[in-house]
């Protein structure tokens, strides 16, 4: 399974939302502006999302996107398979091709179930809010230092 696009601009749409977490509506062309997704495609995202529940829409000159959630209970996973279905590194593999003889079908038939519910396990076990720390962390960590 690759990530989508869509599904990689849907995580950054919302972690851009619970970045800016004060109360206040989020605009979709801020949104899209910090992320450097088209305004078009974003405003696509978020319609997907509010309808998955994900965000809220407010009308009107204060309008835009706020979270629907709370970003420290809201998965990755979540979103990943709402976007694009359930996480599978290797679907292909799973399937059963009708030739349980040939040797080693059964044992990367397993090897391919315990990657895929390793992968779900990590992106289940990441909230949004688990992203927002670990960039800061990493930003403030990396000042850039203007001296001469």
């Amino acid at each position: 399974m690759k990530i989508s696009k869509k599904c990689q601009y849907a995580l950054k749409a919302i972690l851009e939302i619970a970045r800016r977490n004060t109360g206040q509506a989020v605009k979709t062309h801020d949104i899209a502006g910090s992320q450097r997704i088209s305004q078009r495609f974003t405003e696509i995202i978020l319609n997907e999302l509010k309808h998955g529940g994900f965000v809220e829409s407010r009308r009107g000159n204060e309008g835009g996107y706020l979270l629907a959630r709370d970003p420290k209970t809201l998965t990755v996973r979540e979103v990943i398979e709402y976007i694009q279905g359930e996480i599978s590194v290797a679907p292909e593999a799973l399937k059963d091709n009708g030739d349980a003889s040939l040797f080693g079908n059964e044992a990367f038939k397993k090897l391919w179930q315990e990657v895929n519910n390793a992968v779900s396990e990590v992106c289940a076990n990441k909230t949004i809010a688990d992203l927002i720390e670990f960039e800061k962390a990493k930003r403030d960590k990396c000042v850039p230092n203007y001296n001469i």
